[in-house]
C-alpha cells in the first residue's frame, strides 16, 4: 500500500487551515498591502517542489505554495468583508474606510 496520498491530503488539510487565520491577522496587522509576500512566498516554495525527489515533501511544498498564491486572493476578500463590517478594522492603521479593493 502506498499512502503517500494520504499524506498529501493531510497536509492539504492542516496548511489550509491555517492559512485562514494567518490572513485574517496579516490583513488586521498589515492590510491586504503585505501580498508580496505571499507572490514571493508562494513562488518560492512551488519552485522549491520541483526539485525535492520525495513525494510527500515535493506535494506538501506545492500545496504550501498554491495555497500561500492562493492568499493573495484572499487578503483582498478579507480587506472586504472588513470594509462591510463583518471583520474588525485595526483602528492603529490609518487608511481610508471609502476605498474599494475590488477593481470591478
Amino acid at each position: 500500500m502506498h499512502i503517500s496520498g494520504l499524506i498529501i491530503g493531510a497536509l492539504s488539510f492542516i496548511i489550509i487551515g491555517l492559512f485562514h487565520p494567518i490572513v485574517i491577522k496579516c490583513e488586521y496587522y498589515f492590510t491586504w498591502r503585505i501580498w508580496p509576500v505571499f507572490l514571493i512566498g508562494g513562488l518560492v516554495s512551488c519552485a522549491a517542489s520541483l526539485f525535492v525527489s520525495h513525494t510527500i515533501v515535493s506535494g506538501g511544498l506545492a500545496v504550501l505554495g498554491f495555497t500561500m498564491l492562493w492568499s493573495i486572493h484572499e487578503l483582498k476578500e478579507q480587506a472586504e468583508r472588513v470594509s462591510k463590517g463583518w471583520f474588525p478594522a485595526n483602528p492603529r492603521l490609518k487608511e481610508d474606510k471609502n476605498v474599494t479593493i475590488n477593481e470591478e
